[in-house]
């Protein structure tokens, strides 16, 4: 069966978002050069290649969302646009020779571990085999548009798209066009469509916080300092970490710091939508910081022009040619736009993944995914996940807590080779005692205090954030400790 399979390679990634780009850099920098990256879409990028939308930008400052071993010294905004990111990440793919390790255009259906080899045997949707002796998935967390189940969903006559997918040929000028969601992406794009459309109606299950966004571009001069002397940029990339590490407090330690950011978001609000009206359907009905907190300084506004309505009545079902609220009022669309965001806790379904003595991913994961460190999972030996389970944040760069996880895959495979091991396999009372600690000091987030988000499966376990530091989490990853696995020639 195995016998057109190509030779096995060290290291099987999957995925060239920042994650598999990442890793690949730092397999190059200690020496490895045996590894393959499978991507599905045509370029690499991830999440920001897909997510083109007008007005996607990041919400964590550019100087802390590039790798620190791959500074980039030039970003034109304190908040880089979409584009900028996408660009730098194909840069990174130049610069470190990465893109004759990938396969472009492969989607990869499932991988299964042969024991007796030490190898993962991994499949494509087109029936290609791959084998490696570690593998690992880059997939990320926010890389499968969710829909929203409405009842009629499929009748609608108009046209219909979700923001990851922008349909940018679709010409939106005088439209009029519905938005479903109010989340990190519509805050975004909304205030971009508005003045072009004619009619905006924004249907918003549950109202955001948003606060202002601290953005503005670079003046010349800051530039030309930076490039002249890029240790400028190191020092201002640790003080926004500080600050950004500094939230964790109102998180997770002390949650009546929060008081401080509500009353930030209420004169935010107030300064935005001057209609008292307006303003109250736009407070949240949760605690600040439960889920997302998003920055904006023109989504009020554009809330506040005279053709944009506020929905916060629940969508009964989608007709032929609008949308038709609980109230029974229909609304008539050309355009239906989902803002409704990723199935976040989903982590690599529909992916199948078998690991020892037949063990199938999904059904480890059936009560929602856990992972050593976010990293290992008992029973799926050599295999590693990026921005698994429990590694996502509400206060800091996601970048910073994927270099924490490059070092330590590194260390694992450092490990397989100077032992001779045939496989690492995280030890089940190892994995199940970090994760019990882990879900003990999520409960005393602002996470749990009562609402329900992304970060949480539906039956409200939090297997998306990460409830501490990220220095903490920076040194429990720095190297492996084999005595955490059961290592096996």
């Amino acid at each position: 069966m195995h016998n057109n399979s190509p030779s096995p390679v060290r290291v099987l990634i999957i995925g060239a978002g920042f994650g598999g780009l990442g890793l690949a850099i730092r397999l190059r920098q200690s020496g490895i050069d045996d590894f393959l990256i499978l991507e599905k879409a045509g370029e690499v990028g991830g999440t920001w290649r897909d997510n083109s939308y007008p007005g996607a930008a990041c919400d964590v400052p550019s100087h802390l969302y590039s790798f620190s071993f791959a500074p980039k010294t030039d970003w034109s905004r304190k908040y880089a646009p979409q584009a900028e990111i996408h660009a730098y990440q194909r840069q990174l793919a130049d610069d470190y020779g990465l893109r004759r390790h990938i396969r472009f255009g492969i989607e990869v259906a499932g991988a299964a571990f042969d024991e007796a080899e030490g190898l993962w045997r991994v499949t494509s949707t087109a029936g290609e085999t791959f084998a490696a002796r570690a593998l690992v998935s880059a997939c990320g967390q926010l890389n499968r548009p969710l829909y929203p189940r409405l009842p009629g969903i499929e009748r609608f006559q108009g046209e219909v798209f979700h923001s990851a997918r922008w349909n940018h040929d679709y010409d939106l000028a005088g439209k009029r066009v519905a938005v479903v969601g109010t989340g990190a992406s519509a805050i975004q794009f909304v205030p971009q469509i508005a003045p072009q459309v004619a009619r905006l109606h924004l249907f918003q299950r549950s109202a955001a916080y948003v606060i202002p966004k601290p953005d503005r571009a670079y003046r010349p001069w800051e530039l030309a300092l930076m490039q002249r002397f890029p240790a400028l940029q190191k020092v201002d990339r640790l003080l926004k970490y500080i600050q950004h590490e500094s939230r964790v407090l109102a998180f997770s330690v002390f949650p009546p710091l929060m008081k401080m950011m509500r009353l930030s978001f209420h004169k935010h609000l107030a300064r935005g939508i001057p209609d008292r009206e307006l303003r109250r359907r736009l407070e949240p009905d949760y605690p600040l910081g439960c889920k997302r907190i998003l920055i904006s300084n023109d989504y009020y506004p554009a809330l506040a022009r005279d053709n944009v309505e506020v929905v916060d009545t629940a969508i009964r079902e989608v007709t032929e040619r609008g949308l038709v609220s609980a109230d029974g009022r229909e609304r008539e669309v050309d355009a239906i736009i989902y803002g409704t965001g990723f199935a976040a806790t989903d982590f690599l379904a529909p992916m199948h993944i078998t690991g020892r003595g037949g063990l199938e991913l999904n059904q480890a994961w059936r009560d929602g995914a856990e992972a050593y460190l976010g990293i290992s999972v008992n029973g799926f030996p050599n295999l590693f996940v990026l921005y698994g389970p429990n590694t996502n944040l509400g206060h800091n760069s996601i970048l910073y807590m994927l270099e924490s996880q490059f070092s330590y895959v590194l260390g694992c495979l450092r490990a397989l080779d100077e032992r001779g091991l045939r496989y690492l396999d995280v030890k089940p009372e190892v994995q199940r005692q970090f994760n019990r600690r882990l879900q003990h000091q999520v409960r005393h987030t602002v996470w749990e205090q009562g609402c329900t988000s992304w970060y949480k499966t539906a039956d409200g376990k939090n297997t998306n954030n990460w409830p501490g530091f990220t220095f903490a989490y920076r040194k429990l990853t720095r190297h492996p400790e084999l005595a955490d696995y059961e290592c096996v020639r």
